[in-house]
């Protein structure tokens, strides 16, 4: 279970988890777990209400990709963890979980579940210590940190490897429109999914055999 998590809301999770979910090879679900500011099924053109609860089955939006928009903002963390074992063990999918912003209680449930968590920023320094707090959580919770995504910019700063601990998956630019409608942004994450799923990708100094 691969987590999309970042310092605060706004930096591009929600894009980030839907494009890597389309470009993973295979089947992909998207689950939303920010009850309080969900956007998943905005973004994915599907209504939320119908999909909402604890029973609610993953709405297909593409060829290869389905996505499960969050539960009810009264739900409880366990709440959260239930719909996430429920996905798991009902699909085969890869399931890429879209995380609430911040490093608070909410976010701490869906990366308790996940294995591995992708951290989002934005290039601005504030943005990315904010991230690295989210890092450091998701670590003190047992899910390894694959890397981090730079979004709304095509150069990475010095520094971001060291920062995080971990490598660069990519970039990705300031779209034009809609953002997964952007080839160039769709090529971005293109290329962070061949990343996440290359084998001896070294993450945190050690090797992996990817996603």
């Amino acid at each position: 279970m691969l987590a999309v998590a970042g310092g605060k809301g706004g930096c591009g999770k929600t894009t980030t988890a839907l494009g890597v979910g389309r470009a993973l090879d295979g089947e992909s679900v998207v689950v939303d777990t920010d009850r309080d500011m969900p956007n998943l099924h905005a973004m994915a053109g599907v209504d939320r209400e119908p999909m909402a609860g604890d029973d609610a089955a993953p709405q297909r939006v593409a060829d290869g990709l389905s996505v499960l928009p969050a539960p009810s903002p009264t739900g409880s963390d366990a709440t959260v963890t239930t719909i996430l074992d429920r996905v798991a063990n009902r699909t085969d999918a890869r399931v890429v979980v879209d995380c609430p912003g911040g490093a608070g209680p909410d976010a701490a449930a869906p990366l308790a579940a996940a294995t591995t968590v992708v951290l989002v920023s934005t290039a601005c320094a504030p943005a990315l210590r904010d991230a690295t707090k989210t890092a450091a959580m998701a670590r003190a919770l047992g899910c390894r940190v694959a890397g981090v995504v730079l979004t709304r910019t095509r150069v990475a700063p010095p520094g971001v490897e060291r920062l995080f601990d971990g490598p660069v998956l990519g970039t990705v630019p300031n779209a034009t429109g809609s953002p997964l409608a952007d080839e160039r942004v769709r090529a971005a994450y293109a290329a962070v999914a061949a990343a996440l799923s290359a084998p001896d990708r070294p993450t945190d100094g050690t090797a992996t055999s990817g996603l």
